[in-house]
């Protein structure tokens, strides 16, 4: 008898051990999982900040193009209305003296 009981207890407490591991492996598996969305999460946050530092520099940099472009642009047309006033004052003496020829 005493042989059955001790395999009994030996049952019994194989039982617990393996209660008690099942228990620890879902604790472990849920600590696992909650590590893994954690760590997602800062992925995804980690991704969406480069995204927009990422487009943030697109748009400074199109602006700064943008920008030389205008520049670039008030220069020749700086440029086209001196050549413009200039050529204008060219037919100013002719016209002035196309005038004073009329006029006397």
């Amino acid at each position: 008898m005493a042989g059955i009981s001790e395999s009994i207890t030996q049952i019994k407490n194989a039982e617990k051990d393996a209660d008690s591991l099942v228990e620890q492996s879902e604790i472990d598996a849920k600590a696992m999982i909650d590590d893994a969305n954690v760590k997602a999460n800062e992925i995804v946050e980690t991704a969406k900040n480069e995204a927009l530092e990422e487009a943030n520099s697109v748009v400074k940099e199109a602006e700064e193009n943008a920008k030389k472009e205008a520049e670039s642009i008030t220069i020749q047309a700086d440029k086209d209305v001196k050549s413009v006033k200039e050529n204008a004052m060219k037919n100013v003496e002719d016209a002035a003296s196309i005038i004073v020829k009329k006029i006397l």
